[in-house]
């Protein structure tokens, strides 16, 4: 790996700025392909779904929890949708911890490939389809198991 060809105290000096290269470069790819997420709120919607159910159901008994059931799940659905961030935002408001868990996927992406700056890793990426489509799968199944979020792409 990246770690074990550089001396142990070059590395620790590198790091931070190797890390924030590989954002710039997730966020770049995102960027392109007009990505977005958000984060599912399956608790809210649940809950609001169930209120509304319940409320029906004394309302207008049998009938009236098959009513609010199905007014309560499109509220539900309603509240959740439409907070889609793009992922290029959230990249870059991931705590460190993140960033790193990030930074060691994707250096294992990119073993094989050397840069200097965020800009020659970048152009390095954007050349190669195999990179850019190995390095998009790893960051939606990063977003959508991380951070629980539904991956939108805007055309």
């Amino acid at each position: 790996t990246e770690s074990e060809m550089r001396p142990e105290g070059h590395w620790r000096v590198r790091m931070p700025v190797m890390v924030e290269d590989i954002m710039k470069l997730l966020c770049s790819i995102s960027e392109q392909r007009k990505m977005k997420a958000a984060v599912k709120h399956s608790g809210k919607g649940a809950l609001v779904t169930g209120a509304v159910a319940f409320v029906g159901g004394l309302v207008g008994g049998p009938p009236g929890l098959a009513v609010g059931g199905a007014v309560g799940g499109l509220l539900g659905a309603w509240m959740t949708s439409g907070q889609f961030k793009p992922i290029p935002q959230i990249l870059m408001e991931l705590p460190p911890c993140e960033k790193e868990k990030l930074f060691d996927e994707v250096t294992n992406i990119l073993r094989h490939v050397e840069w200097t700056d965020a800009v020659q890793l970048t152009a390095l990426v954007m050349a190669n389809e195999v990179l850019q489509q190995q390095l998009l799968a790893m960051l939606v199944g990063y977003v959508t198991k991380e951070l629980q979020a539904e991956v939108r792409y805007d055309d």
